[in-house]
């Protein structure tokens, strides 16, 4: 006889790395060029004036100046840089 009983196995006890998303410069906000605006899955929030995207649809600055978020038409977020 084992004076140990086996050791239990489950299948849970795991978890994801954190991803660390969403808007990371708020409007009314000044910004260098690069700066990042918002990181996120998919693009929940579009591009607009003097904004990239990158591979990972993260938003970023093209230009100096002051985050401004905006609702388009049929409701859709985008965000814009106005240069300084």
């Amino acid at each position: 006889m084992a004076h140990k009983k086996g050791g239990g196995s489950s299948k849970n006890g795991r978890d994801s790395n954190p991803k660390y998303l969403g808007v990371k410069a708020f409007g009314g906000q000044v910004v260098p060029a690069g700066s990042i605006i918002v990181r996120q899955r998919g693009t929940a929030i579009k591009p607009g004036k003097l904004v990239g995207v990158g591979r990972d649809h993260t938003i970023f600055a093209t230009a100096d100046g002051t985050v401004k978020f905006r609702t388009g038409k049929d409701s859709r977020k985008f965000v814009d840089i106005i240069p300084a």
